[in-house]
């Protein structure tokens, strides 16, 4: 053999080895990038045509994205989820998660799963767990809906307000078990077209483990939740470290939030934007287009107990609010009241328009030592439109251009009137916006 012959064959050799790689390289990268395929697992109470008979097992076998669809009938489980996964009821009226004796109905846990997203849970009834039906810790970007939550926070005593065994990283929910459906450090979620009803509370938005922020409530029906609000966004303690960790720019919009905290007084508001520690926030959210009626508390209850605490730009818009309670305690009202703003923290930022209020005693009570503006309102059959009740003499409310329920404005008799000192009522409108 040649030594050109011997170089051909040898590049020959390089050149089939060469093409090898590549083709098993090809090979590896159609692989990688082939999408996901999600595959369809099955739960029915009897566990045949191939299927599971309890949901958890269904959820332990899937894999991230896989669709589990739940057939009609009764599950006594607790569902942890901690993977990404859609679980699917055929009907929320016939599709039960029967949680008696356990801690939650479903639990998606991106507490103990880093980076958990994309969670669905649907057609589902939740209820008789001990604390709440479905809570949701650390998630991105998942979506509850149309589930019908409901008699769950079995295991509070009311007359101690207290959830004995609930998990230490919920602070502060002793009086309501974390109510129906709870979001704790949950970001980018929706939580819509639910029904939920006599649980302690309805929805509650809280931030003990992560901020809980961009969020949309829209479409629920909260009703008859006896003991605590409807929807409550609350800044709580949290669980290890020091600093709150805030509950921002959410968005509440097209809910009924009807007759809750109506057994204990001043149990519940229709929407509770609250902090009572140092640092506390609850800023930038917006709620929209609600229909908050007959609850216990205030339509909307702003309460900010302390010094150092951040209840700023929020956005009270287009809600239809009547029937609902007076205000307590330190957040006292002299009457039945459809918004009451009430901060030792000044709450700044605070806009409150396009809300018709009807039925009240007090549609705007004002209790804070900063402006608060409310315009483009409708009073109707108010003793008050707008009172300013604070001790001090900083606090004011901007508002003009309301309805005061007759054209004359808070000046003549039969309208509503405006109380207290710094109220700018003029001018006002002449017809209802």
């Amino acid at each position: 053999m040649s030594r050109n012959e011997n170089k051909e064959t040898a590049n020959d050799r390089r050149l089939n080895n060469w093409t090898c790689l590549s083709s098993l390289g090809a090979v590896l990268v159609f692989g990688v990038c082939q999408p996901v395929v999600a595959a369809t697992l099955c739960v029915n109470p009897s566990g045949t045509s191939g299927c599971f008979s309890k949901i958890a097992a269904a959820v332990a076998a899937a894999n991230v994205h896989d669709i589990i669809k739940v057939a009609s009938g009764t599950y006594k489980e607790d569902v942890i989820i901690g993977k990404p996964l859609s679980l699917v009821g055929a009907n929320s009226n016939n599709t039960v998660i029967d949680a008696t004796g356990l801690s939650n109905g479903i639990y998606i846990d991106g507490l103990d799963n880093l980076g958990l997203r994309n969670v669905v849970v649907a057609g589902f009834t939740v209820s008789n767990a001990n604390f709440e039906g479905i809570l949701l810790t650390n998630t991105s970007s998942s979506l509850i809906y149309g589930n019908r939550v409901t008699g769950n926070d079995k295991s509070l005593i009311i007359a101690s307000d207290t959830c004995p065994g609930q998990p230490s990283f919920e602070t502060s929910e002793g009086d309501d078990c974390g109510e129906g459906i709870h979001l704790i450090g949950v970001d980018h979620s929706t939580v819509a077209n639910n029904f939920v009803q006599n649980n302690s509370g309805g929805i509650l938005l809280t931030d003990e483990t992560l901020a809980t922020h961009d969020n949309l409530i829209s479409g629920n029906t909260v009703v008859n939740n006896p003991y605590d609000c409807g929807i409550t966004m609350a800044s709580h303690p949290p669980a290890s470290g020091a600093t709150p960790l805030g509950v921002t720019h959410n968005t509440i919009a097209n809910n009924e939030s009807s007759h809750n905290g109506y057994l204990v007084p001043g149990a519940g508001a229709g929407v509770g934007i609250f902090t009572f520690l140092p640092g506390g926030t609850v800023s930038g959210n917006v709620v929209i287009n609600n229909r908050l009626t007959n609850n216990g508390l205030p339509g909307v209850a702003f309460h900010s107990h302390g010094t150092s605490e951040s209840l700023d730009d929020n956005m009270i818009v287009g809600n239809t609010i009547s029937g609902n309670g007076p205000d307590t305690e330190d957040a006292v009202t002299p009457g039945p009241t459809g918004i009451n703003v009430f901060g030792v923290s000044p709450i700044a930022g605070t806009i409150i328009s396009q809300n018709v209020i009807d039925g009240e005693q007090l549609d705007i009570v004002v209790n804070t030592p900063i402006e608060v503006q409310a315009t483009l309102n409708n009073f109707v059959d108010a003793q008050f439109g707008v009172d300013n009740i604070g001790t001090g003499t900083t606090g004011s409310a901007y508002a003009p251009e309301n309805w005061w329920g007759c054209a004359g404005g808070p000046l003549i008799t039969g309208c509503a009137m405006a109380g207290g000192p710094n109220v700018l009522f003029a001018p006002w409108l002449t017809a209802p916006f």
